[in-house]
């Protein structure tokens, strides 16, 4: 167990509410758990995967659950982990084996038929409305056939989604400073929620096999405060399953 590991402790709000979070560090509704065990799932030994917009690699580097750490850590446990980023963070993120910066819009400096999986966690959302069709082609023409797209993004017509494009960009880092005061502001970034609905997300990928559900996950965003998570889980409950906060999308190339 790493020093980071040892120093993680599931914050109070966390535990009075998902009480089981004590055993093994993960609720029944973590959405990071059900992403990446699918990821693992896609995955072997002999595969090259592509973290397309994978930033510093906050989760690597700080406390978190140990178990979701491994389950996160593809390095080592396949071919090999690349990651691409307009950040050039992404330079020192500790669990890719080669990284590069690439500008905004820019094409996927690979040839074809690379990869065997392309992973983008909580990036789509970022992507703007003339660079989504060729992000969707880009991604596309990297993978292998047969290969998966597996993404994690926000749904747009969620409580969350709504409320996050009602507050001006220039009011996130401020906001989710009071939300999350852990959070750094080199992790927050501009929403634009081009490709965050189902439709989106069959129209950019037509012609291969998507699959695309939604999560009901524990609020994280709402930070540390317990009536906030309070709140925001009880809407949550409220809600139909297709308004659920997190959309889960999984798209493999035809040959």
């Amino acid at each position: 167990m790493t020093e980071t590991d040892q120093q993680y402790t599931p914050h109070p709000t966390l535990t009075h509410l998902y009480p089981e979070v004590t055993a093994g560090g993960y609720s029944r509704m973590d959405g990071s758990v059900d992403f990446y065990t699918r990821i693992n799932a896609l995955v072997d030994e002999d595969s090259r995967v592509l973290d397309f917009g994978a930033g510093r690699g906050w989760w690597a580097v700080e406390p978190i659950a140990p178990f979701q750490r491994r389950l996160r850590m593809l390095r080592g446990r396949v071919k090999e982990v690349v990651g691409t980023d307009v950040d050039p963070a992404v330079t020192t993120n500790p669990s890719l084996d080669e990284a590069h910066v690439v500008e905004l819009g820019a094409p996927l400096p690979f040839e074809e038929n690379t990869f065997d999986l392309v992973m983008a966690d909580f990036v789509l959302e970022h992507i703007n409305r003339e660079d989504a069709q060729d992000v969707a082609n880009d991604v596309m023409r990297v993978l292998k056939p047969g290969g998966w797209f597996a993404a994690r993004t926000p749904f747009k017509w969620s409580f969350v989604g709504i409320g996050a494009r009602v507050i001006p960009n220039r009011r996130h880092v401020q906001l989710l400073k009071k939300l999350q005061p852990d959070r750094l502001p080199e992790d927050v970034f501009p929403v634009r929620y081009t490709m965050n609905t189902r439709r989106d997300i069959k129209r950019y990928f037509a012609g291969h096999h998507v699959v695309v559900y939604g999560q009901i996950c524990e609020p994280q965003y709402a930070g540390k405060s317990r009536l906030a998570w309070r709140v925001a889980a009880f809407i949550e409950r409220l809600l139909p399953q297709r308004m659920a906060a997190s959309l889960m999308i999984f798209v493999q190339k035809k040959d």
